[in-house]
């Protein structure tokens, strides 16, 4: 209803109803009480909210299709999505995704440890995606054409390296090499070395590789990833 999705909105922005309900000129408990039981909105209401709150969706509002906000939908007109779910992912209705600044968070190993102290640079919203943990830029043309420079990776971590993998699936890793970290998005297979898993990259550019797994430090399974279309 609209009165159910107008109370998301309230909740969504923080507000409190009477600062709301003084905005619009409305009686006092007017909205309250309209979103708590579930009554019907005036559309001369519905209008007056709409032009004062001009970032929420008039369709969201009214359908309940589509994002709360319009600046979220302005970016998905303007950005390709692909999700890599697995059969036994639950897809939420709603989430906010950090997305961090790798080189700001200085590795994956330290933003994995803590998220807490990480300062993301903004938060994504897209309806009906997995859970996730996080987001970053990819860089380098390993993964190409699938992924390429600027692309955002959107992730679940893996807490148990060792017995948590699905082999063949698309991962954002970090590994020691030779004491300097590396991170990479890669499918990983398994090997025929004991101890190794094989990284495979879909730029056939790129040979695969064998690594021992003791030298991955942090690991998350990609659930999707955002190419953003320049407009011109």
């Amino acid at each position: 209803m609209v009165s159910e999705r107008l109370g998301q909105y309230i909740d969504q922005k923080g507000f409190s109803y009477y600062a709301f309900e003084n905005s619009l000129g409305a009686g006092r408990g007017s909205i309250s009480k309209a979103v708590k039981e579930g009554k019907s909105i005036g559309s001369n209401v519905i209008e007056n909210i709409l032009s004062i709150y001009t970032d929420l969706s008039p369709t969201w509002l009214l359908t309940g299709e589509g994002t709360m906000f319009k600046q979220d939908e302005d970016f998905m007109l303007n950005k390709s999505i692909d999700t890599f779910a697995l059969r036994t992912d639950k897809n939420l209705d709603s989430q906010q995704i950090p997305l961090y600044d790798i080189e700001a968070v200085a590795g994956l190993v330290p933003l994995f440890q803590d998220r807490t102290t990480q300062t993301p640079l903004d938060y994504i919203s897209i309806p009906r995606l997995p859970k996730c943990d996080g987001a970053v830029y990819v860089t380098g043309d390993s993964m190409y054409p699938l992924l390429k420079s600027g692309d955002i990776v959107l992730y679940k971590e893996v807490s148990d390296i060792k017995n948590e993998i699905f082999w063949g699936e698309m991962y954002l890793l970090s590994m020691d090499m030779s004491g300097e970290e590396y991170i990479t998005v890669k499918y990983i297979q398994k090997s025929e070395l004991q101890g190794y898993v094989r990284l495979v990259s879909q730029n056939k550019h790129h040979q695969d590789k064998d690594v021992e797994m003791s030298k991955i430090k942090a690991l998350a399974l990609v659930k999707a990833s955002i190419r953003i279309n320049s407009m011109n």
